[in-house]
């Protein structure tokens, strides 16, 4: 869980002592992963550097070659709606298991299509202990001003979202996907991610819908035409201190769908719930949504 143990002790400025350091592990088989470009994907995984937080959660540094990797529901409940799941970790590392591989699953588990993008990174030193004292200078560095969007930013996250979302659409067909209803969700880090591929999608080529999840609520120029929101954070994170809801006020000012979740309790970096709250909820609360704004429902064959 990088971005819960990056956040852990709030916006100190300095590393906090009981910070946890991950163990090196050998890279996981990703099975089904795809190059997000094809035979034009730059990077190479052999400079990965993977580790394990509390022994089971994986996460990845230093990614340079981009890759897609499509979980997908039973055909016999398929909604053939899809949703593309970018992670988090302070644009320099990735949670894959607890903000991708985990929400991809579930949202297969409830027929719909996930794929989860492990987009490209801000370079850290190979070393885990150094590397998470960098991580936790840069991000600091990167908010500067809770009331303002965080300077810290990786275009070519953004690039890799765009691709994402054209890979999608351009193979709906295989994957028994609607190409109208592809969407996005993006975890901290990858809240950004998800906000800036809205933001760079040339008008009708946004995502359909997009989750932000513990993103920066920092008000925003939103497009006319700017996809339906579900913002969700919990109102004693750390990272991102509670100052009511300025992104989502602009999303209403837009006349753009928004709906709007701030938990009491679970900190940064809850995922799928952190047990206990009611950010557990967050999950069944955004597929809820989605079936409201009608994108849940099945095509029926004439």
């Amino acid at each position: 869980m990088v971005t819960a143990c990056v956040a852990a002790a709030g916006s100190a400025a300095a590393q906090p002592a009981d910070y946890p350091t991950p163990a090196p592990a050998s890279a996981p088989v990703e099975t089904g992963a795809l190059p997000l470009y094809g035979t034009n994907t730059p990077g190479t995984a052999a400079n990965e550097n993977w580790a394990r937080y509390f022994g089971k959660d994986y996460a990845v540094r230093n990614v340079t070659r981009p890759t897609l990797t499509p979980v997908l529901p039973d055909p016999a409940k398929a909604t053939g709606a899809a949703v593309i799941v970018a992670p988090g970790g302070a644009f320099m590392a990735l949670s894959m298991s607890h903000e991708g591989w985990n929400v991809a699953q579930a949202l297969a588990d409830r027929g719909i299509a996930a794929f989860v993008l492990k987009y490209r990174l801000l370079p850290t030193p190979k070393d885990e202990a150094e590397a998470g004292k960098y991580v936790w200078a840069k991000m600091m560095e990167g908010i500067p001003d809770p009331t303002k969007q965080p300077v810290l930013t990786n275009p070519k996250a953004t690039e890799d979202g765009l691709a994402a979302l054209k890979m999608v659409r351009d193979h709906a067909g295989k994957w028994g996907v609607d190409p109208a209803r592809v969407g996005m969700i993006g975890f901290s880090a990858g809240a950004m991610t998800s906000l800036q591929t809205v933001l760079a999608a040339k008008s009708g080529e946004r995502p359909a819908f997009f989750g932000y999840i513990y993103g920066p609520q920092a008000k925003i120029d939103v497009p006319a035409d700017a996809s339906p929101m579900f913002d969700a954070i919990a109102l004693d994170d750390p990272l991102f201190p509670s100052m009511g809801f300025p992104i989502a006020q602009a999303w209403l000012a837009a006349k753009r769908p928004v709906e709007i979740h701030g938990y009491q309790q679970g900190s940064h970096g809850f995922g799928l719930g952190k047990p206990n709250t009611t950010t557990t909820l967050v999950l069944d609360e955004f597929l809820a949504w989605l079936s409201m704004q009608g994108f849940l429902t099945r095509k029926t064959t004439p």
